[in-house]
């Protein structure tokens, strides 16, 4: 028995040894090809022989000999999962937490239940419309975290009034304001709008609103209060990792 677990301990090590070897391969082989991409996490994925390479809220596979780079969905046809979503989910929301909540304006209900962060555009109709429910969403116990997306682009007249939101002494005011329809006077200052727009871009955005859960899911489009709450409390059958802890860290002062 003892001759049994020795060997056992010694191939977990060996087992151990040879993913670490794989991993460092994986990592030297992208910077080598793709030496502008900074890897936040790289591990194995189910199907042996390939690696999940996450950078930011963009999720790729590897293979072990760091050859080949792909992008797609992984289907584990058995169970009818999408495990690549799962591995996305979580990526967004490190990738929200680690831009942070200071770079986001921040509309907090009374009672706090669930968070969204909502990409938006203020010269989009149903961001606009969505908004004007706010009153909705706060009490349903929803705090709505404030990205921008203008999507007309850098310097275009959406992009700075985003920033003329951001340099505003009250941004939340100066944010209903301007999606009343109202012309803040331009102001300039640094700002995390291009951030957003880039994390935007990554988790592929193309179209505002964009909500992203606090369960890493997207959900294009406006979605009424009610329903938002309803489909947050829908519990998927593996919560991502990521997701455990968000709603906890939202209740700290």
């Amino acid at each position: 028995m003892k001759k049994m677990t020795l060997a056992a301990i010694a191939g977990l090590a060996l087992f151990g040894t040879q993913a670490e070897a794989d991993t460092k391969t994986v990592e030297a082989a992208l910077k080598q090809a793709l030496p502008t991409i900074k890897p936040d996490a790289i591990s194995e994925s189910p199907l042996k022989g390939l690696y999940e390479v996450v950078v930011g809220a963009r999720l790729f596979y590897v293979s072990e000999d760091g050859r080949y780079l792909m992008q797609g969905s992984m289907i584990d046809l058995k169970s009818r999962e999408d495990l690549t979503e799962k591995k996305l989910a979580d990526a967004r929301l490190g990738a929200l937490k680690k831009l942070g909540t200071d770079k986001m304006i921040v509309f907090k209900p009374k009672i706090l239940r669930h968070v969204a962060y909502v990409f938006t555009d203020i010269d989009c109709g149903y961001c606009r419309k969505l908004h004007s429910e706010m009153d909705q969403y706060l009490k349903e116990g929803i705090e709505i975290r404030y990205l921008f997306f203008p999507r007309a682009g850098k310097d275009s007249d959406s992009y700075y009034k985003a920033v003329t939101v951001w340099c505003a002494k009250d941004r939340n005011e100066a944010l209903t304001r301007a999606k009343n329809g109202e012309n803040l006077a331009r102001k300039t200052c640094d700002n995390p709008v291009d951030e957003h727009m880039e994390l935007a871009s990554a988790m592929g955005a193309n179209g505002t609103p964009m909500i992203v859960t606090e369960k890493g899911a997207i959900l294009p489009g406006y979605v009424p209060a009610p329903q938002l709450t309803k489909m947050m409390e829908e519990k998927p059958v593996a919560l991502p990792e990521a997701a455990q802890d968000t709603v906890e860290e939202a209740k700290k002062p």
